[in-house]
């Protein structure tokens, strides 16, 4: 099957019209409301998401087929109105981030860290910004010296914080200019890249999905579905490297079966909730498995796997909001590329054009 790869440049909200999503969303509110929060306990079993996913006869309704696809893609890309909210985190003329209004007031106290200029371009290229002090002029002081203002703001105002850093960068493979803690990531909104793979075995010609149902004690969406295996791209660590540490970790894949895991694109999602705002892009990988294959967890973050139909699989996602978001878009990137969604329904363009709404820099 042929890859979409990023279009983002091109694929923003303002140029998918707000009649097309409105068009395509439900006209009702889901039984299955929206998670406010990643910590939020959301109970459910696998009979009921296998009670739910018995397919309907897509035929017989190709004009809103893709309605409930397209409010997952929403979930992902919540509030673009309050963008004017965030102030550019700006280091060495190079915008690595957005960080909102609010919490920008909780930096003030670090004079000797972050730093409030005015535009110094013509025209105010950026109006008011946020840079850190140019005393501040490695990497690794600018990663210590930020590191202290995220430990002393603490779980009051970071919660969720892990002790693993991400890089902060203009670019994916760009210049590093520090590294971050994680869960500070989307309050000083920098861009966050991810490896995810959808594990899948054909049986009797029909593709299935390995699905995972993430533990229960988890700090972030606890309970919830997954792909076979996902995870954040840290410092230090290329993607394909990433991917062969996750499928140990999470699935048991060994690296003689993991390293047959094909790159297949991206998908991307700006995503607005409080001070948070999250620009992510995450890399897709597909992996055909052995059919005798089964997957273990090995670090206690999953609670469970089942095979599932790729058809039952776009049910649960179309009728429930089991699945992760985020997982929900890269699974759906799936159903395109291996013909379950096809030009055939109302908004397929529009549909495969959001899930890279993001910035795929």
């Amino acid at each position: 099957m042929a890859t979409f790869f990023c279009l983002c440049k091109f694929a923003t909200f303002s140029n998918i019209s707000s009649r097309t999503f409105s068009s395509f969303l439900p006209s009702k509110t889901s039984i299955y409301h929206s998670l406010s929060s990643s910590s939020a306990t959301f109970s459910f079993t696998w009979d009921d998401a296998f009670r739910i996913s018995q397919p309907q006869t897509a035929t017989q309704h190709r004009s809103t087929y893709l309605q409930a696809f397209f409010h997952k893609v929403q979930l992902c890309n919540r509030a673009p109105e309050k963008q004017s909210e965030f102030l550019p985190f700006i280091i060495e003329d190079h915008v690595v981030g957005f960080i909102h209004n609010g919490f920008v007031e909780h930096l003030r106290g670090f004079g000797n860290v972050f730093i409030f200029p005015k535009d110094k371009y013509n025209g105010g290229l950026y109006g008011d910004f946020v840079s850190l002090h140019p005393m501040l002029k490695t990497a690794e002081e600018r990663t210590s010296a930020v590191g202290y203002v995220v430990e002393r703001l603490g779980e009051e105002h970071i919660p969720g914080i892990r002790n693993e850093l991400y890089p902060v960068i203009s670019s994916f493979g760009a210049q590093i200019f520090f590294s971050l803690e994680r869960a500070a990531a989307p309050y000083f909104g920098i861009k966050v890249y991810g490896t995810q793979m959808n594990g899948y075995v054909e049986l009797d010609g029909q593709k299935h999905l390995w699905i995972g149902k993430r533990s229960g004690t988890k700090s972030t969406y606890p309970g919830m579905l997954d792909e076979l295996v996902a995870g954040g791209l840290p410092h230090g660590i290329n993607c394909q490297q990433n991917l062969a540490k996750e499928c140990e970790e999470e699935a048991g894949i060994p690296r003689s079966i993991s390293v047959n895991a094909i790159p297949v694109g991206a998908v991307s999602y700006k995503d607005i909730d409080g001070y948070r705002y999250k620009r992510d892009v995450l890399f897709c990988y597909d992996l055909k498995l052995p059919k005798d294959f089964i997957p273990k967890n090995k670090d206690g973050e999953v609670d469970s796997f089942k095979l599932i139909p790729v058809t039952q699989v776009a049910e649960i996602i179309r009728k429930t909001q089991f699945f992760k978001a985020n997982c929900a878009l890269v699974i759906i990137d799936f159903l395109f590329r291996h013909g379950y969604i096809t030009p055939e329904y109302d908004g397929y363009l529009d549909l495969l054009r959001s899930l890279r709404i993001g910035d795929c820099s």
